[in-house]
């Protein structure tokens, strides 16, 4: 995962907390919330993933 997409996925985890404040529906907490766990994880397994040979 590059610096851009890590970024730009962070964007969408604010907007959708953003979402979340103005409707005050738990569907957009949760969504917001699995999608930076996701986010995450694809960073952290993306970063040592190279192949070395």
């Amino acid at each position: 995962m590059g610096t851009m997409a890590f970024f730009a996925g962070l964007l969408l985890f604010v907007m959708g907390m953003g979402k979340w404040q103005e409707t005050g529906s738990p569907w957009w907490l949760a969504g917001s919330l699995a999608f930076l766990l996701l986010l995450i994880v694809a960073a952290l397994t993306s970063r040592g993933g190279g192949s070395k040979g």
